[in-house]
């Protein structure tokens, strides 16, 4: 299945021997003319790429005062060298945080700092060539921005906004990753990553309603492009054509339907997921953004919910108010924006949804917490509740719920290993090892507690875990979407019963 060692599990969770350049030729696609263009960046590398660099880097520290902080505040004290998930799984040093952060600070010494500049070798600073180059390009796309070194870091330093701003170094002379800008190209184009177009959409959503409709006997409706609807819906593009991901968006159907309250997709905004952000660039991220905007605008919703996807709630929730806002001609009365989470979870404790936890007797869960939903944003109004509301959630819908270990979960999560734009099949050696926490993390609750399926709230952690768990010796369906969770739960209104099926099968 793999030309490459899959990671053993570790007994004793140690931190791993170095071993220099093991994934120095993990390199993601280079972005053609064809995907760099509609971004705003040169095609291919251009001529005085070295002057674009370092001017770009200049630029970047005017602009932001954190990342000159980040790149100056590191003491060297080891406190974040084996908290990445990376390093953890491939044994590398350029993927310890302070090893990759290394490789930005060098050359940030060499060109903006009085010692860099006349004592290079004192600060360790290095001349930008283009080995240099090649290495952040490999190793730049060796972190998934998931900010877990920043928790252990006592100055707190930011690894992913440095990943950030290498990246977009890198676009602006013209060495682009063509799997991020493939896709945010394709958001211009058509409104989704996937590139689905209305009549896909449409389709889908009718298709979805039949299903629901032979199962439960009620007419559960999935709309698109519906002008006066209160709700505008935005999700994943994920969710309309694979599996877990559309369970859940038949959750969602479910329980607007069960509140009574009117909603929409969007054509032009059918996609949450936001990859300006894993490339660095708040112009893309807020063109992105924009497409919310328009579609609220058009379709007259009083509210914006999101869907299950972690990155895209982080976009939405820190972002989406300064890139896209002011959203004043939304109901004041609700946030902007509001996660599926929250919503589900406030017609819970108002008790408006009927779950029959049994319904989920045939899975023992636990709950994964993506990163970007757990260190990079919150729910509801009490601090914590981006931890507390979808485990309430899936509670209030199952009966055997287990957490893993408690160094592993909350805002100490492991990331899936495939975050950060890294979800492409040519970095799959590096997807694998870096899922070795998490994998080790979930075979110790299956062992202790019979665990047979793992949660979570974010479409590439469900992409990625469908991808990687056969590596490891579980089977791509023991991950499910949280919303999954309450459709399998959630009775209906005139929803016909078991005994109904059980007699027309007697009839046939």
């Amino acid at each position: 299945m793999a030309d490459f060692d899959v990671p053993k599990f570790r007994e004793i969770p140690i931190i791993p021997k170095l071993e220099e350049g093991t994934m120095e030729h993990s390199k993601p696609y280079v972005a053609k003319a064809d995907f760099q263009q509609p971004l705003g960046y040169p095609g291919e590398l251009v001529d005085n790429w070295k002057e674009v660099a370092i001017d770009k880097m200049g630029e970047l520290l005017g602009k932001y005062r954190s990342f000159q902080v980040f790149l100056d505040a590191c003491v060297k004290c080891g406190a974040c060298t084996d908290k990445c998930h990376y390093y953890l799984g491939t044994t590398d040093p350029k993927n310890m945080p302070v090893g990759r952060q290394d490789l930005l600070r060098k050359v940030y010494r060499r060109y903006f700092t009085f010692a860099g500049k006349y004592f290079p070798k004192l600060v360790g600073a290095e001349d930008l060539s283009e080995e240099v180059l090649d290495d952040w390009y490999s190793y730049f796309h060796q972190c998934s921005q998931c900010r877990r070194c920043s928790v252990f870091c006592p100055y707190g330093i930011d690894t992913a906004e440095i990943s950030m701003a290498a990246r977009e170094i890198m676009d602006a002379v013209g060495k682009g990753q063509k799997y991020c800008n493939e896709i945010i190209g394709k958001v211009f184009k058509v409104g989704n990553n996937l590139g689905l177009p209305q009549p896909a959409l449409e389709n889908t959503l009718e298709g979805i309603e039949e299903d629901v409709e032979d199962d439960t006997g009620v007419k559960v409706r999935y709309p698109l492009d519906e002008k006066g609807a209160e709700v505008l819906l935005v999700t994943p593009s994920a969710d309309f054509f694979a599996e877990p991901h559309v369970d859940g968006l038949i959750g969602y159907g479910k329980v607007f339907h069960e509140a009574g309250i009117s909603w929409t997709l969007s054509s032009h905004a059918s996609e949450a997921a936001n990859f300006g952000m894993f490339i660095g660039s708040y112009e893309n991220m807020r063109r992105v953004s924009m497409r919310i905007r328009e579609a609220a605008l058009d379709l007259g919703v009083k509210r914006i919910i999101f869907g299950e996807c972690g990155h895209a709630w982080r976009v939405a929730y820190s972002f989406l108010n300064t890139l896209a806002g002011p959203f004043d001609f939304l109901d004041p009365n609700y946030p902007v924006p509001q996660h599926i989470c929250e919503f589900t979870h406030d017609l819970i404790k108002q008790g408006k949804l009927n779950l029959d936890k049994s319904r989920n007797d045939d899975m023992s869960l636990t709950y994964h917490d993506s990163c970007n939903v757990s260190r990079a944003s919150r729910m509801g109004d009490t601090p914590g509740g981006q931890f507390s509301i979808p485990r309430d959630i899936i509670r209030a819908s199952c009966n055997n719920f287990y957490d893993m270990s408690a160094d592993t979960i909350y805002d100490s999560t492991y990331c899936c290993g495939g975050g950060g734009g890294l979800l492409t099949d040519d970095l799959m050696e590096l997807r694998v090892k870096g899922a070795l926490p998490r994998m080790e993390a979930l075979k110790k609750v299956v062992d202790e507690h019979g665990v047979t399926h793992m949660a979570a709230i974010c479409a590439i952690c469900k992409s990625q875990f469908a991808k990687v768990m056969p590596y490891y010796g579980f089977t791509l369906d023991q991950i499910v979407s949280v919303h999954q969770l309450v459709s399998n739960a959630l009775i209906l209104t005139g929803q016909k019963s078991d005994d109904d099926d059980d007699d027309a099968s007697d009839e046939d």
